[in-house]
């Protein structure tokens, strides 16, 4: 069954972008830090995103076999829609608040539930896993309790402002079961599952 799985590069603070980002500069001030390690083939999206190591190589690979992404409007916006094709022309699946009157660019349309959105991005990808994008949407499946994994690639650098990927969460612990724990060249890679919870909070 397909599992949705959040990509994320962020810095030791937390941060996932720096102050002032959007559509000009969507990582913000300081943020391309957090990107580094990759070059862009031909393109400026993340399908020509290629890394400088083997280990940050396995994990681009894994994140782009992905069968659909679902993200925040947000990002998706910043990003340019990623002119209408993330990768491979897999469907592209956008959570939204208000779904606009023009239509996304390319395989992308407009959901404004959570739970419908991730069961579209679900039942778009087959037998592989959703990528899910984007800080805000993470948090809204996190609440939802429709995100699965967790795949975060840890950089040493302490921003110290921007867009947090865990600001604004409610006062409840979350459990998580750390899955894989990868060492690449001034970075660790770090997959969690997120682990359910009943109506009373406890772990199932």
């Amino acid at each position: 069954m397909a599992k949705i799985v959040l990509y994320m590069w962020m810095s030791l603070d937390g941060f996932v972008a720096g102050p002032d980002d959007g559509p000009e500069q969507g990582l913000g001030v300081g943020g391309e830090r957090l990107h580094d390690f990759l070059t862009f083939e031909g393109a400026d999206h993340p399908g020509s995103a290629r890394s400088h190591d083997e280990v940050g190589t396995a994990v681009m690979a894994e994140a782009m076999a992905t069968g659909a992404v679902l993200t925040g409007r947000r990002t998706f916006e910043f990003a340019g829609q990623w002119g209408g094709d993330h990768h491979d022309g897999v469907p592209i699946v956008v959570l939204t608040r208000s779904a606009p009157a023009e239509p996304p660019l390319g395989h992308a349309r407009y959901v404004t539930d959570v739970r419908e959105a991730a069961a579209q991005a679900k039942a778009a990808a087959g037998d592989r896993d959703v990528l899910l994008h984007g800080a805000e949407a993470a948090r809204a499946c996190l609440r939802a309790g429709v995100l699965d994994e967790m795949a975060l690639q840890v950089v040493p650098v302490l921003l110290g402002s921007g867009r947090r990927l865990f600001d604004d969460m409610p006062a409840e612990q979350v459990e998580l079961e750390l899955v894989r724990a990868l060492d690449g060249p001034g970075m660790v890679h770090l997959r969690y599952r997120v682990l359910p919870t009943d109506a009373a909070g406890g772990e199932r």
